[in-house]
């Protein structure tokens, strides 16, 4: 029978030895406003993946069922008293997240316009960053705007862009991570103004030393409801738009401590 010297023993011998891989712990954070006919398929569509990430809807003082049917799904639901607006949503998840000890967060849109299918991709764009978009306009996808919108968005991307010294192509989009230090500089400034959960967060958070990195993803259509573009519309967004970066540049960076840093994960 063969014996294997204490010092020498192969590598599969110590397998059962090894420290495992860490994982990140990953919750997915759904604001949703009188999204009932929606919000119960995308939360379907999340927890069917392989991944098994933890999902909280966070009901923005929605007037129909969204609770109960997020709830039913499957979703944990955080009922807020009366509507915040995304950025008053986002803030309580991030709130949620960081009491819940999560090492990074997503935001995805209830009504079913980001696939759940990117969500994996998106994460990983924090392997090399603090907060990771899912970029509309990268190269991926058929998703198209035109108008005083299109131009705010360019001006918007170009602008950033150099704040953030990296490209950016999609500065508006709400499909976005961010790991434990993302968490950390939204936990002290994340604004609940009109554009200034895309616009003021990202502009505050490349200020405060966050690193930031898009990757493409696809959009889709709303699964229910009705999109709210018209040109009256597209044109407040332009003045809106411009108003939120110039305003977001005068904000006061966060201050963060080496403690805010993202785990080593896998």
């Amino acid at each position: 029978m063969n014996s294997f010297p204490s010092n020498s023993e192969p590598d599969w011998y110590r397998l059962d030895t090894m420290t495992p891989p860490i994982r990140r712990r990953v919750l997915v954070i759904m604001p949703a406003w009188n999204e009932g006919l929606a919000v119960g398929n995308t939360v379907r569509e999340v927890l069917a993946l392989r991944e098994n990430y933890d999902i909280l809807v966070v009901n923005d003082g929605s007037t129909d069922n969204t609770a109960l049917v997020a709830a039913t799904a499957g979703a944990t639901v955080l009922d807020l008293p009366f509507n915040l607006g995304v950025g008053g949503a986002m803030r309580a998840g991030f709130k949620y997240a960081h009491r819940s000890d999560y090492d990074a967060v997503i935001q995805v849109d209830a009504d079913g316009q980001h696939d759940p299918k990117d969500i994996a991709v998106v994460l990983q764009g924090l392997d090399k960053a603090d907060i990771s978009i899912g970029a509309r306009f990268a190269d991926k996808g058929n998703y198209t705007v035109s108008g005083p919108r299109k131009w705010a968005m360019v001006f918007l991307a170009k602008t950033i862009s150099r704040l953030a010294r990296t490209r950016l192509t999609d500065v508006t989009s709400g499909f976005r991570a961010a790991n434990r230090r993302g968490v950390a500089q939204y936990l002290d400034h994340y604004p609940a103004e009109y554009l200034g959960d895309t616009i003021d967060s990202l502009v505050v958070a490349i200020r405060s030393g966050c690193i930031v990195t898009q990757v493409p993803v696809e959009m889709r259509a709303r699964q229910a409801g009705t999109p709210s573009h018209n040109p009256l519309k597209a044109a407040v967004y332009l003045g809106r738009s411009i108003f939120a970066l110039f305003f977001a540049l005068t904000r006061k960076p966060s201050t963060l401590t080496p403690a805010e840093t993202e785990l080593e994960v896998s």
